[in-house]
């Protein structure tokens, strides 16, 4: 596959280089989700249309699900570190086109040139965690790179609101692509230094075959689950589900008997693998639509504006942070019973939250139940993605990077297009709320059990060596 050259830990500070990959981490993470709160003002300044505006906030989402597998594998094609650079300078020139489009059609064109990008870096990311840290050093990188990847879409939000707000320099909604070109300029700059090289192997081609079934099967799959509910689910959509799900399986099939594989499917033979991200993407799902759902409640029944629901998360960023930070300095059996303890923390606090304050938000009272749910999150997550990539091989590093970028994706965008539609067929926005909180909880106990699963074959292999 590929060959990586150690870290030079005297030329590349292994903290600094960390610092540079999860910047670029922060900055895709954040586009996901920093325009939907500039939606209305971008389309009262450019004149846009529903489709249009549909496009600039979700065409992003869209473009790096259906990209992210081929990404993976073309960091193995070219080296983890050229395609990571060659992403994150795509996204900051597609930044800069997206803060000065002059009209609706160019900010969707560049949007999608942004994701693409956004694409190319994020899979890298992961990757290079996985072959440069080892042990206790991986534990605290994954707990960072974990922390960025979850709280990124909230972090886009509270900020988008704030630079909408403040107007900066009579810009509008500008500032809120403009603010990536001078921290991308920056890393582009110091990034090639702090970076480490890597050799690619002669050997490793991109399967032409396989991107070709995988775009189709993931545009088939995921455009239904994004554009659905707004179109009232037409019958095309459910065609194309069910067409992209078959795609998918005669992906899978493909790959089996290909001599490059675009996604090594060895990545899931170790004992413990299937379940594991199998739970990793569950929490990552039930966080999406939780956020989205207690976001819309606080808005459209209870007042409050877009920038004081993002803020109202502000506890769970931090219950999230804090546990993040920390569990990898926990004693070995703790850390090992996290991913069991996790989801259930963030269920009990997510119910409680809900069922005592969807009436009448209390900031204050409700912080100790957010911090609960934030860490919950964490500990489900963190410790067990860590985990997994223990019982991996390096040379599967751009494997399980795919697999841990596109299953949350499609987690997030399924459980918004399902759970989401719950909210919005309720009778009331407490009642949505209260519905999809309740099937949270039940997926949450589904991906307790995955964690089980891990948590015995992880000691299985622990015994073993």
């Amino acid at each position: 596959m590929i060959a990586l050259a150690p870290p030079s830990t005297t030329a590349a500070p292994r903290g600094r280089m960390l610092a540079v990959l999860l910047t670029g981490q922060v900055m895709a993470s954040m586009d996901g989700s920093i325009v939907s709160v500039a939606a209305e003002t971008i389309r009262d300044e450019l004149h846009a249309g529903s489709a249009a505006i549909q496009l600039i906030v979700s065409g992003y989402l869209l473009t790096t699900g259906v990209l992210l597998v081929t990404c993976a594998r073309i960091g193995d094609v070219v080296g983890q570190r050229r395609a990571f650079l060659l992403g994150l300078g795509w996204f900051t020139g597609a930044s800069l086109l997206c803060g000065l489009a002059p009209d609706a059609t160019v900010l969707v064109l560049a949007r999608i040139v942004q994701a693409m990008g956004a694409a190319l870096l994020t899979p890298q990311i992961f990757a290079l965690i996985q072959v440069h840290w080892e042990d206790a050093a991986r534990r605290r990188a994954i707990g960072l790179y974990s922390m960025v990847l979850a709280l990124g879409v909230a972090l886009g939000q509270v900020i988008g609101g704030l630079v909408v707000s403040a107007d900066l320099f009579g810009l509008s909604w500008r500032p809120i692509f403009l603010i990536n070109v001078p921290i991308g300029v920056i890393l582009l700059a110091v990034g090639p230094g702090l970076l480490p090289s890597s050799r690619t192997d002669a050997q490793a081609r991109l399967d032409l075959g396989g991107v070709a079934v995988l775009t189709v099967a993931m545009t088939a799959v995921t455009a239904p689950l994004i554009f659905g509910h707004d179109h009232g689910w037409p019958v095309l959509a459910w065609i194309s589900l069910v067409c992209g799900a078959a795609l998918l399986v005669g992906f899978v099939r493909h790959e089996t008997k290909a001599g490059h594989p675009l996604l090594d499917l060895a990545v899931l033979r170790p004992n413990g693998v299937k379940p594991g991200l199998t739970a990793c993407w569950i929490i990552m799902g039930c966080y999406t639509v939780f956020l989205l759902t207690l976001t819309l409640h606080l808005q459209t029944a209870l007042g409050y504006s877009p920038l004081q629901a993002g803020l109202a998360f502000v506890p769970y960023a931090l219950g999230f942070g804090t546990l993040s930070l920390s569990w990898p300095r926990y004693p070995q059996r703790l850390q090992a019973a996290l991913p069991i303890a996790g989801p259930i923390a963030f269920a009990v606090g997510a119910a409680l939250l809900v069922l005592l304050f969807r009436d009448q938000w209390q900031p204050v009272a409700s912080m100790p139940l957010l911090l609960l749910a934030g860490a919950g999150h964490a500990a489900g997550y963190s410790p067990l993605i860590a985990q997994i990539t223990s019982l991996v091989e390096p040379r599967l590093a751009s494997a399980i990077s795919a697999l841990n970028s596109t299953g949350p994706m499609l987690a997030g965008v399924t459980a918004v297009a399902g759970l989401g539609s719950v909210y919005f067929a309720a009778s009331s926005s407490a009642d949505g709320l209260l519905q999809v909180v309740t099937a949270v909880a039940v997926l949450l106990a589904i991906g307790t059990t995955c964690a089980i699963r891990v948590a015995l074959a992880y000691r299985a292999a622990d015994t073993a060596e």
